[in-house]
């Protein structure tokens, strides 16, 4: 085969260089690196869930407790 500019790292020859590519990419698709982060953005997006369903409770808590304190002043109105 003709040599080519290569780039480093790559052998001198086209096969070579190919040769490279197709270990590089089994090396990729045998490697956990994908699952683990997929695994990470599911825990992420479940703790966010979690957090807007206790903020959510909370204000709503929040609320009822001030329209009720607001209820018993003189003068107060509850909405």
């Amino acid at each position: 085969m003709a040599d080519f500019n290569a780039p480093e790292g790559c052998l001198k020859t086209l096969e070579g260089c190919m040769n490279l590519l197709a270990k590089k990419i089994q090396r990729f698709l045998v490697s956990e690196d994908g699952p683990t982060a997929v695994e990470y953005a599911v825990m992420l997006a479940l703790i966010v869930i979690v957090c807007l369903t206790a903020i959510s409770s909370i204000g709503t808590n929040a609320k009822n407790t001030f329209s009720s304190v607001a209820g018993s002043l003189a003068g107060g109105t509850a909405s």
